[in-house]
């Protein structure tokens, strides 16, 4: 698989996903696809991202070992486990228990240690550990939850799958010193839809 062709030229980013064995977190019956670039099932009806999206992500948070990340949507811990690698610290949120215990224990084994786990609803974010430098969805929203761009710190950026349906667009927001939102568009996409209200035990 080749990074660069899909747009992906941090130097940094290629090597966090060269760290990171996507095959610890799939499940079983999905482990010898783990190096292709597709979109996998993992539990809980959740998919795991192919790397070249995961990829074009993290470039796009534009992080530094000084950043302070929200995540919102840990699904198998692939996506934390690479910001892990090039952020200062990684909150992820999950609602389902399963996924975020299983996450939980992948990352444990490769001894990355910068990540806090959270089991609760991702539209309400962290408001205790805000403000944030950089802000990652990893399911689909008709639009940001207005709980999120608040925890945004002003020079932030938030990176996110946004639109109805199947129209969506992987988007970069960036709030001014002002607290004004600039939003780009990247690329169109298909993620799962963000599931809102309390965490579930499956």
């Amino acid at each position: 698989m080749t990074l660069r062709r899909h747009g992906i030229s941090d130097a940094n980013v290629m090597a966090a996903i060269e760290a990171v064995p996507r095959d610890r977190f799939l499940p079983p019956a999905e482990a010898n696809y783990a190096y292709d670039d597709t979109a996998l099932p993992i539990d809980c009806g959740q998919t795991i991202s192919q790397p070249s999206i995961v990829g074009l992500m993290s470039q796009a948070l534009r992080l530094d070992t000084s950043s302070r990340v929200l995540e919102v949507g840990t699904g198998s811990g692939y996506q934390a486990a690479v910001l892990a690698h090039l952020a200062g610290h990684v909150f992820t949120i999950e609602r389902y228990r399963t996924l975020q215990e299983q996450a939980r224990a992948r990352i444990k084994a490769l001894g990355l240690t910068n990540l806090t786990f959270v089991l609760g609803d991702g539209a309400d974010g962290l408001p205790d550990e805000a403000p944030f430098d950089r802000i990652i969805m990893t399911a689909g929203c008709a639009e940001i939850p207005p709980a999120l761009t608040h925890q945004l710190k002003p020079g932030g950026i938030l990176v996110a799958p946004v639109g109805p349906g199947d129209d969506q667009w992987l988007i970069r927001m960036e709030k001014s010193r002002d607290g004004r939102l600039e939003t780009e568009r990247l690329l169109q996409v298909r993620f799962v839809p963000l599931v809102e209200g309390v965490a579930r035990e499956m």
